[in-house]
């Protein structure tokens, strides 16, 4: 079954916010989900709203408790982390990319568990061993160690994760 998509008339004028109008609509947006104020600003300039009124909305948002960027950043980290198992780089480079401080940031990433971390590298080299069918063992290693780079895990960390499991089997 099939519906109909909504039509969008580029001729047609975009429906922006009055500022009483936005303090609670971007007050809703904000307790959905954590949000960044990147976020929350880039929202509010889709809605017309720049400058000094934007500034105004986000302090009353942060004094009112629905924005909070160390929240955020916890949030996000767990997030990336549990269901995405993205490694601690690639979460730190999103973070800065929504422009969250470097104290935020720092503060985030200690939710991660450093012996949980080490378990998910180790489960991800092993998954990913049994997916590819390489039958050099260097050119195997080099793949998962490439794949998991890509994932924002530190290269020393993961070497060491693929010495281990390797090490442990009879290839």
């Amino acid at each position: 079954m099939s519906y109909p998509r909504k039509e969008y008339n580029p001729d047609q004028p975009r429906k922006y916010w009055s500022v009483a109008e936005a303090k609670v609509k971007i007050a809703a947006y904000c307790a959905y989900q954590e949000r960044c104020q990147e976020e929350v600003r880039t929202k509010l300039a889709e809605k017309g709203l720049f400058g000094d009124q934007a500034e105004e909305l986000i302090s009353h948002l942060i004094e009112e408790g629905f924005l909070n960027e160390e929240r955020f950043a916890q949030a996000f980290v767990r997030g990336k982390f549990n269901l995405k198992k993205w490694g601690k780089n690639k979460i730190t480079q999103e973070l800065k990319l929504r422009k969250v401080s470097p104290n935020c940031i720092k503060s985030g990433m200690k939710e991660i568990d450093p012996e949980e971390y080490w378990q998910k590298l180790l489960e991800l080299v092993e998954k990913k061993s049994g997916f590819i069918k390489e039958p050099d063992l260097f050119r195997k290693k080099y793949k998962i160690q490439q794949y998991l780079i890509s994932r924002g895990f530190e290269s020393d960390v993961v070497q060491s994760a693929v010495e281990t499991v390797f090490s442990g089997q009879n290839l």
